[in-house]
């Protein structure tokens, strides 16, 4: 099973090194022996890695970055904020939606919330934590993925350009400190759980803000709908 878990090979030569380092091969100890207890973790070893699947690293275009998978059974597809076609929305997830249909007057497919569209655009849907275990959220979120995913935001601040960070809640602004804020656009706001959503991601704007500025780099922007 553990033999699934693979960078796809656009992604290899920048994290090369990365993937040598000591605390990597603690994060693979850690869930094989979490395998080998029955213990149930999401999304499944061939999905971890699903964002990288999705965008090669030169046709990122915008990062939205979660806390960590959804830890109901079936929910945790490898993309932050998305679950497979056939699962009902989570509530950020319903949030990120009324949002997106404020913001650009669209109709939304409520009934739908995989994100892969996105993905497929360049949106580079990362959690900072990449693994969970069933009905126990943050259950890894110490166990030394935060260290690789601040690595990715750096390796693509340093070698990316004119980048969208979409930071929504304090785990995400943390990564704030990866990225070279003279070269990328940064939208913040707070987490669009129902806990804090109505504290101003309601009305940040983030879809259209995004595409304003990647009209202005001459960038293709995203079609959301």
């Amino acid at each position: 099973m553990i033999k699934d878990i693979k960078l796809p090979l656009c992604w290899k030569s920048h994290l090369k090194e990365e993937m040598g380092k000591k605390y990597i091969e603690e994060i693979t100890s850690f869930l094989i022996q979490n395998y080998k207890k029955g213990k149930e973790i999401f999304p499944k070893p061939s999905l971890i890695f699903n964002a990288f699947n999705y965008c090669d690293f030169e046709s990122i275009k915008v990062v939205i970055l979660g806390q960590d998978p959804y830890h109901n059974q079936g929910q945790a597809h490898g993309l932050s904020f998305s679950v497979p076609i056939t699962v009902p929305l989570p509530p950020s997830l319903k949030n990120i939606y009324k949002e997106l249909s404020t913001d650009l007057g669209i109709q939304v497919d409520y009934k739908n919330g995989n994100l892969e569209k996105w993905a497929k655009q360049g949106v580079f849907l990362l959690n900072s934590t990449l693994t969970v275990e069933k009905n126990k959220p943050l259950s890894h979120s110490k166990i030394g993925w935060d260290i690789f995913t601040s690595k990715v935001i750096e390796i693509l601040s340093n070698k990316g350009k004119n980048l969208v960070f979409i930071l929504w809640g304090n785990h995400a602004q943390n990564k704030l400190k990866n990225i070279n804020l003279k070269d990328h656009f940064i939208i913040e706001s707070p987490h669009p759980s129902p806990l804090s959503s109505y504290r101003g991601f309601f009305g940040s704007r983030p879809f259209s803000k995004t595409n304003e500025y990647l009209r202005s780099k001459n960038i293709k922007e995203i079609d959301w709908g």
